[in-house]
């Protein structure tokens, strides 16, 4: 059997310098890279990976990791991905990170390593393992793709909607019905994306900031943070006439609080969600939302890492694709409603 001995004795070098050819090849000089692969090519040594591979230094897979994959907003960009992927002839490598930051790095290590040509991430953070990649190489030609979310401060491409729009149009669809008194229900506020939300919410209801009250809760994208966001709001002394949420399972668990608590949607509370989910429109009543063209959102950026794979890209682009507000039963003009009192345990 061929050893990675054998491989530098035959190219002239040392057992490091095969390493880091294999692994980074581009911290090696042209000249040794070429000796190497000359050595590995005659040899017939093949460590992890095929001798394709080898020949080329690519892996033939994407690595993307997604903050949850239980949450259904992110199937149908995995969807897009896998699908633009194959047809490029790639395969995905998918890890969830479940919104541990040493997940993530686990994963991230996997690119530095070369077991994956680049590397699409669905959150927020960006590992320290990719950060150092990005920072040594020039702008926007490190194979790092962010989607989902915009962080211009990580100097990486990127594939979103314009969120803070987004979130204007949301509440200016309450507001238009005629709704005054409105409650908001956060994602986490590290992520960028719930602070451009809130900026294009708060926007909205300051533009008539003489009539318009807002009451904010925080959630993390769940049901279950939706459900006590809801027990929160519905519990004010005033309770909002309308509860506009950062995304779909939110609003579904506000829509459940409400049930509890016998007050009527969109009667005597409307609701809007964000994201329009596969399940949005056979809730009771279908909800109303922003629609993100996710399988598209996916394809876009295997789009950008094939471009920047290729060399075809310069620069850390933003690319922004379109939204829509999705009108359906759960808003509504407001109703006037008694007073609720809610049970405390």
């Amino acid at each position: 059997m061929v050893t990675i001995r054998d491989v530098a004795r035959e190219a002239g070098v040392s057992t490091a310098t095969v390493s880091r050819v294999l692994s980074r090849p581009e911290i090696v000089n042209a000249e040794t890279r070429a000796a190497v692969i000359t050595a590995v090519e005659t040899l017939g040594y093949t460590p992890n990976a095929a001798a394709k591979s080898l020949r080329t230094l690519r892996s033939g897979k994407l690595l993307v990791t997604v903050p949850d994959i239980a949450n259904p907003f992110f199937a149908l960009i995995l969807q897009g991905i896998e699908s633009a992927a194959l047809r490029a002839g790639y395969s995905v490598l998918l890890g969830d990170t479940q919104h541990d930051d040493k997940r993530e790095e686990q994963y991230a290590l996997m690119l530095q390593r070369r077991e994956a040509d680049g590397l699409i991430f669905l959150g927020h953070r960006l590992p320290k393992a990719a950060a150092g990649l990005v920072r040594s190489l020039p702008r926007g030609q490190a194979p790092v793709v962010n989607g989902c979310e915009f962080s211009p401060s990580l100097g990486v491409p990127s594939v979103h909607i314009d969120n803070a729009k987004a979130a204007f149009e949301a509440v200016d669809h309450l507001c238009q019905l005629g709704h005054r008194r409105i409650g908001v229900v956060t994602g986490p506020m590290a992520s960028p994306l719930s602070r451009d939300r809130l900026k294009g919410t708060m926007a909205r209801a300051n533009r008539d900031q003489a009539s318009i009250t807002t009451t904010v809760a925080g959630g993390d994208f769940s049901i279950e943070s939706g459900i006590a966001a809801g027990e929160q709001l519905l519990a004010g002394r005033k309770p909002p006439t309308a509860i506009f949420c950062f995304n779909d399972e939110m609003a579904i668990g506000v829509l459940h609080a409400a049930r509890q608590h016998a007050v009527r949607v969109p009667d005597e509370l409307s609701v809007i969600g964000f994201d329009d989910i596969r399940f949005a429109q056979y809730v009771d009543p279908p909800l109303t939302t922003i629609r993100q063209p996710m399988r598209e959102l996916g394809e876009a950026t295997v789009r950008l890492l094939l471009n920047i794979l290729r060399g075809n890209l310069k620069e850390a682009v933003s690319v922004t694709l379109p939204h829509a507000l999705i009108v359906r039963s759960s808003t509504a003009p407001p109703r006037a409603r008694p007073a609720i009192s809610v049970a405390r345990g």
